[in-house]
């Protein structure tokens, strides 16, 4: 099974935080070079969105539906009956971690390496991501209020604010600012990248800094652990299965089924960090720690399934013809995928890596 290597990173930065916790005035720092990350994370992702591919996919919007309600109505939903876990497996500070797992955008660039594997509509894959990503920075701070309130560890009215001066506002200058720094991002794409990825691990040491002051592992024992892992497995296996034959039910060929199951399945770690340090303040860590959890589970099970996928009955004897004229798209799709997801989120795709790219689009 594949072990994603920013996931080692960021369980070195917990235990990091474990050993080094930041208090005081370095708690301080820490936190206003968190919210200063933040803020330029989400500028970054918008600079590398490319509205002109948002746009062009529209008219594929049947499939775009589909995932974002997967992403923002199934997935609720699925968090909202786990509510029966508790107290018996879960804590309720280990569900509300476990129900904003389930209100987090969808990814990006996993969602393009997997359909690609498993030959199947990636650009798609490319706008469903894309589209998930701007719906939720506005929609997942909305779906918090609702659902988890003040219970969320101090979610209020003031979080929205701090969702739209750190979140939005940059997001928005990214893609305003697009059209000038966007030759800039794409010739420093690698360099920007492992500044996302430390824009990310630093948001992690701020919040499991502040976990360790709180006594966290005190709230979370190995027992919890487990029963967490299980429950997130189980939600993951329904949103698999569901979408899938959810897919079937609705009509759509085999191509765009596999874009809906690897789109619609999974949650955006890249998102759903910086969003659970600004909407839940110094009880992020316990929104983090399921997240992390969950981003490997989907990483480890989506790579088995988009290798099988690939030698589904038929899809060989397909390639000859199936490939002509469609490879370019496919390929341009794939690169402007790479450009919009990127960064931090861009490590996804580690499972992958390698596969031939001139079958990303049956």
């Amino acid at each position: 099974m594949p072990i994603d290597p920013y996931i080692v990173l960021l369980l070195g930065t917990v235990g990091l935080a474990a050993l080094f916790p930041a208090h005081g005035t370095g708690a301080t720092v820490a936190s206003g070079a968190s919210t200063a990350a933040i803020a330029f994370l989400f500028f970054l992702y918008g600079a590398r969105l490319s509205t002109r591919e948002a746009l062009d996919g529209l008219r594929h919007w049947r499939l775009h539906v589909t995932v974002l309600a997967c992403t923002f109505l199934v997935f609720p939903a699925l968090g909202l009956a786990a509510r029966a876990t508790v107290p018996v497996l879960l804590t309720q500070p280990l569900y509300q971690g476990l129900l904003f797992l389930t209100l987090v955008p969808s990814t990006i660039q996993s969602s393009i390496a997997f359909t690609s594997i498993a030959r199947g509509n990636v650009p798609a894959a490319i706008c469903a991501g894309s589209f998930s990503s701007l719906v939720g920075i506005v929609l997942t701070p909305l779906l918090a209020a609702v659902l988890l309130g003040n219970s969320g560890g101090g979610f209020s009215a003031d979080s929205l604010v701090k969702i739209v001066l750190q979140l939005l506002v940059p997001f928005l200058a990214g893609q305003l600012l697009r059209r000038w720094i966007g030759p800039f991002i794409t010739r420093h794409k690698k360099v920007l990248g492992l500044v996302d990825r430390g824009s990310i691990l630093l948001v992690v040491y701020t919040a499991f800094s502040e976990g360790m002051i709180q006594g966290i592992w005190h709230q979370v024992s190995p027992a919890r652990l487990g029963a967490l892992l299980l429950v997130e497995a189980v939600v993951l296996a329904v949103m698999l299965v569901g979408t899938w034959y959810g897919g079937r039910a609705l009509g759509f060929d085999r191509e765009d089924r596999i874009a809906i199951q690897f789109a619609g399945s999974k949650k955006s770690l890249a998102s759903g960090l910086p969003m659970a340090s600004v909407l839940f303040g110094a009880h992020a860590f316990l929104a983090v720690l399921p997240l992390m959890l969950f981003h490997q589970m989907q990483l480890m099970v989506c790579a088995v399934i988009a290798k099988r996928r690939a030698h589904d009955p038929g899809v060989e004897d397909e390639d000859g013809a199936g490939d002509t004229g469609r490879g370019t798209e496919a390929e341009d799709g794939a690169a402007a995928g790479a450009e919009a997801g990127g960064g931090a989120e861009g490590s996804a795709a580690h499972p992958v890596q390698g596969q031939p790219q001139n079958r990303v689009l049956r």
